[in-house]
């Protein structure tokens, strides 16, 4: 039998060398590089470009339909669909992504042992070893969700799952994923895995389903809703990890919808659910959840807005990593632009797109319709980085989901915006917006000093987790008996709220 022939990969800039059989996929060889692929590899976007700097990688009819001939020609690549017929040089867009941790200190009742807390989300993990005893973290380690290969996006993904085996894979992934993590963190802090005592997961809904083995189908559809939503207890033998065997992997329940456990650790690490006054609790990932409430009474509700805020389905978008416009201001009537990396710009982010029409709005770029001035179909903020028309749609329909949401949940709890004492941005996207801009372009309407970062929200609340078992099995049930979802595909006035909330704020309105 002939040996398939194998060829080299050096990837640009990193250095990196990589070695493959004839036919194999460059999106599964390049995923671990930092290449993104929002639409799940089917050529529907420009998400996952490489640059060929030597060799030949043929392009398909997806190719030249979302390449012009000139990048063709300039050996720009859909990653996804290229397969290795020869060996390559080849330059990412993007690389180094930067998974926001958590060093936050908080009140704990010892406990023996280790235990590992691990924010699942659908773009990033994050797992931290911590000493149960003395509530040290010994070790932390991130990455880039291996699922996200199959779709940057949840209903990416959920279509991915949809398919013949889809489901089995991605869980399979997963499941491996954080063992492997697990046991990078048990070599830094040079501990075995008997030690190991428990280990907490939190995420959104579809992340809880793909990792605990449950069916999807009913998050795929109206009315987004799944029975199968509470406390998911393993035995770490069961998921074949090398741990104690006594070893429990609990996945912490979820609110409803899309309203998942990360949101459950969130109230938790922000003490939501102890606060006298109206609070709130807004975290912008790759979809948006937003809670309010206070100790008497929490409400809770996702909308379909995060993939503009993490550069999805925005036309030169990226994740917040090097190459990345992340900030924008107006200097003597000009732009300025930062660049994660101090690099040439080679997208932008959410933040700096969140900037950018903050800025464009001031000096009349950009009007409070969302329409580009002049007529123009695109705007130039840092030579290749440009905004099209349709990104600053995809960037109104986002913020007005977000505000929308926000309304009813406040017209439920019977107050309004401006009376919440504090409202808290959590994930990396509300670490690094700049809050100016949020209320500038009406997705936060109100004063930057009742607006909070508040870090990793999930992955401090998976570690409170550690500590309490809330009764016996950890199901949380009393909170979540005080916490009501809000189904907005099912709130007569979602639409009318929603078209209210399309438009930008004019600058008058702003500052009032």
């Amino acid at each position: 039998m002939t040996e398939k022939k194998t060829h080299r990969i050096i990837v640009r800039p990193t250095g990196v060398e990589l070695r493959a059989p004839a036919g194999a996929s460059l999106r599964d060889l390049l995923f671990e590089q930092g290449v993104e692929f929002p639409c799940g590899g089917q050529g529907r976007c420009r998400g996952c470009r490489v640059r060929v700097l030597e060799g030949t990688a043929e392009a398909n009819a997806a190719q030249r339909e979302r390449l012009s001939p000139q990048e063709l020609e300039d050996g720009w690549r859909l990653a996804c669909q290229c397969s290795l017929g020869d060996d390559l040089v080849v330059e990412l867009r993007q690389w180094d992504a930067a998974i926001l941790v958590d060093d936050t200190p908080f009140h704990f009742e010892p406990r023996p042992g280790l235990g590992v807390a691990v924010d699942l989300g659908t773009t990033t993990l994050v797992a931290q070893l911590v000493n149960l005893s003395t509530g040290k973290v010994l070790a932390v380690r991130t990455a880039l969700n291996a699922q996200a290969r199959y779709g940057a996006d949840i209903m990416s993904r959920l279509q991915f799952a949809a398919a013949e085996d889809g489901r089995a894979t991605l869980e399979r992934l997963i499941r491996r994923q954080i063992a492997s993590l697990i046991t990078h963190l048990m070599v830094s802090a040079k501990v075995s895995g008997d030690e190991i005592r428990d280990v907490v997961l939190v995420g959104n809904t579809v992340m809880h389903h793909l990792f605990c083995g449950i069916d999807v189908e009913p998050l795929s559809h109206y009315p987004f809703e799944s029975n199968e939503i509470g406390l998911q207890t393993f035995r770490a033998s069961e998921l074949e990890w090398n741990l104690n065997k006594a070893s429990t992997v609990r996945f912490l329940p979820c609110l409803g919808g899309f309203v998942g456990s990360d949101i459950l650790a969130g109230i938790l690490a922000t003490k939501l659910a102890k606060s006298l006054e109206n609070v709130g609790l807004m975290d912008l990932g790759t979809n948006g959840e937003i809670v309010v409430g206070n100790q008497s009474k929490l409400y809770c509700a996702s909308t379909a807005a995060g993939p503009a805020f993490e550069g999805a389905r925005i036309s030169m978008g990226m994740r917040a990593a090097t190459g990345a416009i992340c900030q924008v201001q107006v200097e003597d009537e000009r732009l300025v632009c930062q660049v994660l990396g101090n690099v040439a710009p080679q997208g932008v982010c959410g933040s700096g797109l969140v900037d950018a029409v903050a800025a464009g709005l001031e000096i009349e770029a950009i009007q409070s319709s969302g329409r580009l001035g002049n007529g123009a179909k695109e705007w130039t903020l840092a030579e290749p980085v440009v905004l099209t028309q349709n990104d600053i749609r995809e960037l109104q329909l986002a913020k007005a989901a977000i505000a929308a949401g926000s309304r009813i949940l406040l017209e439920r709890l019977g107050t309004s915006l401006q009376d919440l004492k504090m409202l808290y941005l959590a994930g990396a996207f509300g670490n690094y917006i700049r809050r100016s801009s949020a209320r500038r372009i009406g997705l936060i309407d109100l004063p930057i000093d009742k607006v909070t970062p508040a870090g990793n929200t999930a992955l401090l609340g998976a570690k409170l987790a550690l500590f309490s078992l809330d009764g016996e099995d950890g199901s949380y049930t009393e909170l979540r008996c005080r916490i009501e979802h809000v189904p907005l595909n099912a709130d007569q006035s979602f639409q009318d709220i929603f078209v209210e909330e399309l438009a930008f704020p004019s600058s008058t309105h702003v500052r009032s």
